[in-house]
């Protein structure tokens, strides 16, 4: 018997799912078929590769060792079909689709406009882009789900290639009726607007700040950079944000930029990708070519 891509596509719905029936609505398969291609898999390499308990599936170490070459030879599969299907731009060799995901300040202010010049450039091309936080962006490069991930704080996964992208400048703002001029003393008072604990945005602005303030006197957690820039417009209190994500707001004057005794604040943003995953020429039209990626292409 030979191995074949369905029947791997079907071992990795059964890890990600826990059970045949399960994994054949994921895959378009009745359960009789998703069982039939775990067995003749598990005949092939002479083992289970999942334990039984109860009506759940429960990878073992023989799955495990598996899962990871299987996930990379299908990603690269269905990337080389997309590749095939959408063609090529007439001598450039570049994929009409990619996949990516962002983190919410770099998928809703920094990617627009890389977007609008890749599709100018090649109008046939497509982009599927999807935002959520960082941690979540990573879990898609990890589980080859995407071509690529862009991210706002650092990277604390193993096994994943992490490049510096381009430098994003912060800066400190509030309401237009707010004092201009914040000592150190009165940053400490002041009711902050945060990303909850846990996002990439929120590590790295309490690496930025925490050293100078000893910690937020007042804190109002929101669950991504709009509502803070809007909390922030209302007067709630101030805001540590990317100057991409408020310059309409400073442009129109409903902030302002506050004159404080901290030092510049500037972070790195992070391209991350899997070391199984082919990089796709469009990536290169879009992002930009990276230093340390042609050890891994």
């Amino acid at each position: 018997m030979r191995l074949t891509l369905r029947q791997l596509q079907v071992f990795v719905a059964i890890a990600d799912e826990g059970s045949t029936h399960a994994a054949g609505l994921a895959v378009a398969l009745s359960q009789s078929a998703s069982s039939a291609a775990l067995q003749e898999l598990e005949s092939h390499f002479g083992t289970p590769l999942f334990d039984r308990i109860g009506r759940r599936l429960v990878i073992n170490g023989h799955g495990r060792a598996l899962l990871e070459p299987a996930r990379v030879l299908l990603a690269n599969a269905a990337g080389l079909e997309r590749q095939l299907a959408s063609g090529h731009e007439a001598g450039r060799g570049m994929p009409q689709r990619l996949l990516l995901a962002a983190s919410t300040t770099i998928g809703n202010y920094l990617l627009p406009p890389r977007i609008a010049a890749l599709l100018r450039q090649v109008p046939k091309a497509e982009v599927d882009l999807r935002i959520d936080n960082s941690a979540g962006v990573v879990a898609a490069v990890q589980q080859l789900q995407v071509d690529a991930g862009l991210i706002e704080g650092p990277c604390h996964a193993r096994g994943l290639q992490v490049l510096p992208w381009q430098q994003d400048p912060l800066v400190v703002v509030a309401a237009v009726d707010a004092p201009p001029r914040w000592t150190l003393a009165a940053l400490r008072r002041a009711r902050w607007l945060l990303r909850e604990p846990g996002s990439g945005t929120r590590e790295v602005v309490d690496q930025l700040l925490l050293p100078h303030l000893q910690g937020f006197g007042q804190s109002l957690q929101l669950g991504n950079t709009e509502a803070i820039k809007q909390a922030a417009i209302a007067g709630l209190g101030l805001a540590c944000l990317s100057r991409h994500a408020v310059e309409d707001a400073l442009a129109l004057g409903h902030l302002q930029v506050l004159a404080t005794p901290l030092p510049a604040l500037r972070r790195q943003l992070w391209l991350v990708r899997h070391p199984g995953k082919r990089w796709l020429p469009g990536l290169d039209a879009l992002l930009g070519p990276l230093p340390g990626l042609l050890l891994a292409r």
